[in-house]
């Protein structure tokens, strides 16, 4: 015989189970938690298929690969200070937005200082690609003790009165004389061979889905640039004159097939103050470990020409990968798009649409509206690239 229950026997029996439930989870801190759907779920997935343990990121450079699944053996080197913190981050956060957060080539940081703790982690955030951070040694940056210093300090006293720009400035030259000679000497480079060198306060316009480092590789390449112009030439009066004499007592040093044209007019006898703006720059550090271009870069050393004048690294990089280098192994990064105050390149045309660039292509180097573009070669590049005040027009005159 089947027995129907009343309906309120069912009613009572739920409303007591409710209160005990109650009655239980504020008497009992654990009840709370053990009952729970969260904590009854976790355990009902506990009885399925066990699943891979996520790994845990080590920062190394095995565990973030290159998106192409290649690598070049390469670095980012930048040169700073404590006080260039906020530039730092603004600058590491632009390459890693625009290229390296899917590439993670490692970064090496070097101060004259130690760096701060404070410095290091915040840095460290930006990128999951490997950090590290040097000193520079004090025979590397500082003034050496052979120059003579009164001489050098008129040479600062008289370009102050000029009103040219750092020509007071001792840590200046220091910096100049440090990237033209002594950067990949130091011991957090020498593992590598290919560099790109970036500055605090700098900025990557575009999207870069390409390995620049493999292209230098692969096309046998060993500098790039994005910016070309005139040096000033108060601050280098005998630097060009060095160079000749240089070449005179070590002519075996200079390549075949040069861009010479690109420093001269006329055949070597002047300079014509062309120069790659180096703060951005791409190249091969077994280029300026060569026993030619450390002879190039020693010669110049012993003239005292970094303090007793203000030879920059940006002349003595792009004379040494003129004379040194075949032409044809100097290239033209169209398509990075890239500003440090106060010049800019920034690229056009498809360039500027594929690589989804924030700049105006109608503001790239060598802008000035009174001056009507240079129609030397066939334009490759914003019409704003050949103005007068710009040496692009001269560098692809090379090759067409």
């Amino acid at each position: 015989m089947t027995v129907l229950y009343p309906k309120r026997y069912l009613t009572a029996v739920l409303v007591a189970v409710i209160t005990l439930h109650y009655l239980l989870s504020i008497t009992y801190d654990n009840y709370g938690r053990i009952s729970s759907f969260t904590n009854i779920s976790e355990r009902i997935r506990t009885n399925e298929e066990p699943t891979e343990a996520p790994s845990i990121p080590d920062l190394n450079r095995l565990q973030y690969t290159n998106a192409s699944g290649e690598s070049a053996n390469a670095t980012f080197v930048l040169l700073a200070r404590n006080s260039d913190l906020a530039g730092v981050i603004n600058s590491m956060q632009s390459a890693e937005d625009r290229f390296n957060r899917f590439y993670n080539y490692p970064w090496v940081l070097l101060n004259e200082e130690p760096f701060t703790e404070e410095f290091k982690s915040r840095v460290s955030v930006l990128t999951r690609a490997p950090i590290s951070f040097g000193q520079i040694p004090k025979e590397h940056w500082y003034q050496p003790e052979w120059i003579d210093e009164d001489r050098a300090r008129e040479g600062r006293q008289k370009m102050m009165a000029k009103q040219i720009i750092y020509g007071g400035s001792v840590p200046y030259r220091n910096m100049c004389r440090f990237n033209s000679g002594f950067f990949f000497r130091h011991e957090l480079l020498q593992p590598y061979r290919y560099y790109w060198r970036v500055e605090p306060d700098v900025r990557f316009f575009c999207d870069l889905d390409y390995d620049p480092f493999l292209y230098m590789q692969k096309h046998d390449k060993v500098y790039s640039f994005t910016i070309s112009l005139f040096e000033w030439e108060p601050t280098i009066p005998s630097l060009w004159r060095t160079v000749k004499e240089f070449i005179t007592e070590y002519p075996h040093y200079v390549e075949n097939h040069n861009a010479m044209d690109f420093l001269s007019n006329d055949g070597g006898r002047t300079y014509n103050l062309c120069h790659f703006w180096s703060n951005f720059e791409i190249a091969d550090m077994d280029f300026w470990r060569s026993e030619a271009y450390i002879a190039f870069f020693e010669y110049l050393e012993l003239k005292g020409g970094f303090y007793y004048e203000r030879w920059g690294d940006a002349p003595v990089h792009s004379i040494a990968a003129a004379l040194f280098a075949r032409r044809d192994q100097i290239h033209f990064f169209r398509d990075i798009g890239y500003r440090h105050d106060p010049f800019q390149h920034c690229p056009s045309g498809e360039q500027h649409t594929q690589n989804r660039c924030a700049c105006d292509s109608k503001d790239t180097f060598g802008q000035n509206t009174s001056l009507p573009p240079v129609p030397l070669v066939k334009l490759t590049s914003s019409p704003l690239d050949y103005t007068p005040n710009s040496c692009l027009a001269k560098f692809e005159k090379l090759f067409g």
